[in-house]
Formats: structure tokens, C-alpha cells, sequence
């Protein structure tokens, strides 16, 4: 179908030409609001009456009259109507929509996928700094970079999963001086208790760990505690690398992959960010005011200039941001996200402006947009009709790992991107573990197995043993379960499938892959969660209507191929959101 769709566009931008010379390129489908009004609509008609100063009805009627006679309309449209003051309603013949079948079955995994190009783009995400669990904050950060990636995957770009970790400045150090107060036995409410210290019982479990002089290992150092109360140092390097580990270990039960740990204190031991204030200085873009080195941030768009140097020496802390990014450039990565909360929103302007001001003395040609950004707000979480907004462990906020444990990581992926990033989110512990049609994730994976119990019941997957079986493409052949018969599934004659109820979930099927490019180019793969519970839904529409298991043989296959194409859409979209694909429910 998607071929076919390719070919009725040529046509529509081929009668819009004729009408006028560049009006080829507005050729474009929508989806009509209500199925009954067809399959697409067009309406170009209404947007360009004014241009050829036509009355828009006129110009749809000429329009109907041209596409009728075009040899792709011919050979794959059953009817079009003018509607309202000029809408073009399309509806398809049946077997228009009934080759989408066969392209999901013969592609299985790589429906919806492009050829592999040749460009690269670099997402940084989660980049919590290592003084504390990741929180619900982190766990969104997470969910949408994860998923961002896995959709520029599926458009034939190469992706580089970057953690940028701030394990430098004035944090790291509030982090050992936290330590190093549990361990001399100083607690928060102690009278000499610092103000700005952290509060949360893992600063104990770290002190007691220093104490037993233990040795832990992170993603890229080990470090053996000394036990010496007074090795401050000793104790900031094995806090860092304590909690890091335990980040590691955060990310792993959320089943999250980086290709590189980036270091904040790299760019100061490699010298680039003295390099980076070398050359924003030499841009002419600096000035000295108050015993402070100040950047022209407003020549680039900021509302005022910015500090980069304080009075009492020290960079602040968009300095070294900058010196980060002019390191992706170099890199090679052209494009680049940055997925972080809107409290960063006010960085945004000056570490473009340095960028600039760098990319000027250097001729590096950075765009002024770069880099790009995807900010989301803050998630509450409700547990028990009430809001949760302390951890134990944490001490002031609810982090990831609580989610998970509340939870499932299916239900933190999946509800994490149910909403635009700049959507407050609320998370509700209680929907989350619910086994009804309420729950978003365990609605559309119920969808999934549903199909699969009919399948496996034709022997036309294999089966699972119990209800905590997925399927899981990654698995060693005597491991995996579900795997579809695609050989004697393509072999069915699909040529039944002519209700309208099936109609509509072929129609269904057949946008999935322009919801993965549309998602992938808008940086919003919350789409794909709505397109799930969408396509699920039509399922059980199609279900409750149409029984699968008739005596008419090439019914009853014509039906059984269908829902096994269903079945392959949601196992690509759960999958590219890292949520499982369960064969059992």
C-alpha cells in the first residue's frame, strides 16, 4: 500500500503542476476526521483558490476530473467526492488496502524502516550529575532519549547515545563534604550540619563503605576506599565513583545503553575549556566588568550578557558546556540533541552564543541553532491517591529505581512518553499496575497477546510456556518464543479481507511508517504511544466485530494474516519504546 500511496501523490502532484507551475510540490494526503468520509483527503483545492483566484469548489471539481483520469486513480480508487466548500475525500478499492499485509509480513521487523544513510547525530541524554540516584526527572530524560535514538535507527540514521556527567565544581565537592560529615557522624538536623549538604541515606551507605575501605567499580574507574577520615580526596573519588556505579546499575534495570560516558573533568585536564575562553575572548565577543570576564551573549540573541568568569575566579557553569559542544562538533556530529528539564531553558542562549563566538575565531560554520534541544517539565508521582514526593533513600525526591520497583519498567517506559515532553506528567503508581483497559501499556500489550493466543492456537507461532514469556528477537534460537510463521502466513489469500471493519485496521497498519518519520523529524516519539494505543484499539474493534476462527478456509487465513500483520506493527513500536512484547498476559 505504500508503494501505492507513493504513486496516487505522483498523480495528485502531477494535476496540480498542470494547474501551475510549482504547485506540484503541495501535493499531500491528510486523514479524514471520520472513516466514513474515505481513506484521504486533499485540500488543495481550498489552499490554493486564491492563488488561481478560483472558487475553491471549481478548482476541486476540475481536480476530481483530472485525478479520475489518471492511471494510478483508475487502477486503485473507488470513489471521489467533493465535500464542504472543497475537500477532496478519497476512498481506496479494497485491494489498495489489502497489500499492506503482505509488506508487513515480508519485512517483519524492518516495516517502517529506511536504507541506512550516511549521516550521524549525536543525543545526549539522562547526564545526571554523580551526586545522587537518578531521579523521575532522569528516569523521563531516559525514556524520551532512548526512544529518540531507536526512532533516528529506524530512519537509516547512525545515532551516538552520549552521558555527559558533571563530575566537576562546586557539587562534587558539596558531595565529599556530605561524606565526610556522616563519617565524623554529623547528620542532617547536627547543629554543624551544612546548609547545602545532601540529605539522603545513600550518603550514609556511602560513609560506611569508605569506613570499610571497600572497592567499587564504575563504568570507567575502580577505586578502593582508604577508610582515613581525613583523606578528603580519597573520599571525593570514591563517592563519585560509588554513585556512579550506582547510576550504572539505575540504567541497567532500565535496560539503557550509552556508546560513551563523557567527563566534565576531561575538559579541563585536556585543556579545552581554556582554550574555548581563549577564543571567545579573541572573538572580541568578552568584556571586563567588576573584576569579572563577561560574554556579549546579547550580540548572539540572549536577554543580557553572562558571567564566565566570576570575581572571585572560577568559570561558571555554562563555560565548560560550551567547550562540551564545540567538542561534539569536531567529533563530526553535525546534528545534536540535548534532552534535559526546562529549568535549563535559560542556558540554552549562551552556550549557543559562545558556540558562535568560538565558531567565528576558529571558521568552524556551527549554525546558530546549534545544538537542538528537546526540554520536558517536571513528573509528579501519585501512590495511593496521594501525592509521593520524598524517598527514603534520595531524601528529597523520588527516583528511578522507585518507579521501576512501584512499577514494572514496561509501565515507566511507556507512560513516561505518553505526553509531549513539555507536558506536565503525572504519574499515577496505582494505573500503572492496573490489569484493566485503563492501563495504557498493559492495554496495548494485551492487544499483542490476544493475537498470539489465536496464532499459536493455528500453530502458526510458537508457543509460549508461560505468562512471562516475550518475545524477544535478540534471543538464542532455543530461548525464543513467538516467532511468527511468516512463510505459510504469506501464502494466504488476503483477498476476503473486504469489510469495512478490516478495511480500517489495514488503513491503520499502513501508517506506521509515516508516524515513525513524522516522529523522528518533530523529535516527539510520544507519537508512537499514541499510534499503539490507537492501532490496539482498532484491534479489538475488529475483534468484537469480526470472528478470526471461521469454517470458511480462505476466510478464516485472509484473517489470520491480518492479525498476525497487527501483531508485527506492535511488536516494531513496543520495542522501539523498550517495552516488551508479551505473549501471555
Amino acid at each position: 500500500m505504500l508503494k501505492i500511496k507513493e504513486q496516487l501523490l505522483s498523480a495528485l502532484a502531477q494535476c496540480l503542476e498542470h494547474m501551475g507551475e510549482g504547485l506540484g510540490a503541495k501535493a499531500a494526503f491528510e486523514s479524514p476526521k471520520l472513516a466514513s468520509h474515505g481513506d484521504l483527503a486533499v485540500t488543495a483545492a481550498l489552499s490554493l483558490s486564491k492563488l488561481l483566484k478560483t472558487n475553491p469548489k471549481a478548482l476541486a471539481q476540475q481536480l476530481q476530473e483530472a485525478l479520475s483520469a489518471s492511471a494510478p486513480f483508475q487502477a486503485w480508487v473507488q470513489s471521489i467526492e467533493i465535500a464542504g466548500p472543497g475537500f477532496l475525500n478519497i476512498t481506496l478499492k479494497p485491494q489498495a488496502k489489502q497489500g499492506i499485509v503482505r509488506e508487513i509480513l515480508s519485512q517483519a521487523a524492518a516495516f517502517g524502516c529506511q536504507p541506512k544513510q550516511d549521516a550521524r547525530v549525536l543525543v545526549e541524554f539522562v547526564s545526571a550529575n554523580p551526586t545522587g540516584p537518578l531521579h523521575v526527572g532522569h528516569a523521563r530524560q531516559a525514556a524520551l532519549g532512548d526512544a529518540l535514538c531507536n526512532l533516528f535507527e529506524t530512519q537509516g540514521l547512525g545515532v551516538h547515545r552520549e552521558f555527559y556527567y558533571n563530575d566537576a565544581g562546586v557539587q562534587i565537592d558539596t558531595l565529599a563534604n556530605s561524606t565526610w560529615c556522616r563519617i565524623k557522624g554529623i547528620h542532617p538536623g547536627h547543629p554543624e550540619w551544612p546548609e547545602q549538604a545532601y540529605q539522603g541515606d545513600y550518603i550514609q551507605d556511602i560513609a560506611n563503605a569508605f569506613m570499610a575501605k571497600e572497592t567499587v567499580k564504575s563504568d570507567d574507574r575502580e577505586v578502593t576506599a582508604s577508610g582515613l577520615v581525613e583523606d578528603l580526596e580519597g573520599i571525593k573519588n570514591f563517592a563519585v565513583a560509588y554513585l556512579r556505579r550506582e547510576q550504572d546499575l539505575d540504567l541497567a534495570a532500565f535496560a539503557l545503553r550509552f556508546d560513551e560516558f563523557y567527563l566534565e573533568s576531561s575538559l579541563y585536564t585536556s585543556s579545552r575549556v581554556e582554550e574555548a575562553v581563549r577564543d571567545m575572548v579573541r572573538s572580541g565577543n568578552t568584556y571586563e566588568k567588576d573584576g569579572a570576564l563577561w560574554l556579549k551573549s546579547t550580540d548572539f540573541g540572549d536577554d543580557k550578557d553572562r558571567v564566565m568568569r566570576k570575581t572571585e575566579g572560577g568559570y561558571t557553569y555554562f563555560v565548560p558546556d560550551v567547550a562540551y559542544h564545540l567538542s561534539k562538533w569536531e567529533r563530526g556530529y553535525a546534528q545534536v540533541i540535548n534532552i534535559q528539564g526546562t529549568d535549563h531553558h535559560g542556558t540554552i542562549a549562551r552556550v549557543r552564543a559562545g558556540l558562535q563566538a568560538v565558531s567565528q575565531v576558529r571558521a568552524l560554520g556551527i549554525p546558530a541553532t546549534y545544538p537542538q534541544y528537546v526540554l520536558h517539565t517536571m513528573v509528579r508521582v501519585m501512590k495511593g491517591g496521594e501525592e509521593v514526593k520524598i524517598s527514603k533513600r534520595a531524601g528529597s525526591y523520588v527516583t528511578l529505581r522507585d518507579l521501576i520497583d512501584w512499577t514494572s519498567r514496561d509501565a515507566v517506559r511507556f507512560f513516561l512518553l505518553s505526553r509531549k515532553p513539555d507536558t506536565e506528567y503525572l504519574f499515577d503508581v496505582d494505573l500503572a499496575v492496573a490489569k484493566n483497559n485503563d492501563n495504557p501499556v498493559y492495554y496495548v500489550q494485551y492487544a499483542h497477546a490476544r493475537i498470539c493466543s489465536i496464532l499459536m492456537k493455528e500453530g502458526l507461532m510458537s508457543g509460549a510456556v508461560s505468562e512471562t514469556d516475550v518475545f524477544d528477537v535478540d534471543a538464542t534460537p532455543e530461548h525464543r518464543h513467538g516467532e511468527l510463521d511468516f512463510e505459510r502466513l504469506l501464502a494466504f489469500d488476503v483477498s476476503a479481507l473486504t469489510s469495512d471493519v478490516a478495511q480500517q485496521l489495514m488503513l491503520s497498519l499502513s501508517k506506521y511508517p509515516e508516524v515513525l518519520a513524522n516522529a523522528a523529524k518533530d523529535l516527539a516519539p510520544h507519537d508512537v504511544t499514541f499510534y499503539l494505543r490507537d492501532l490496539a484499539a482498532s484491534y479489538h474493534s475488529y475483534y468484537d466485530q469480526e470472528r478470526i476462527l471461521v469454517e470458511e478456509v480462505d476466510v478464516k487465513q485472509a484473517r489470520l494474516a491480518l492479525i498476525a500483520a497487527v501483531a508485527q506493527v506492535l511488536r516494531n513500536g513496543l520495542r522501539l519504546l523498550g517495552v516488551s512484547v508479551r505473549l501471555k498476559m
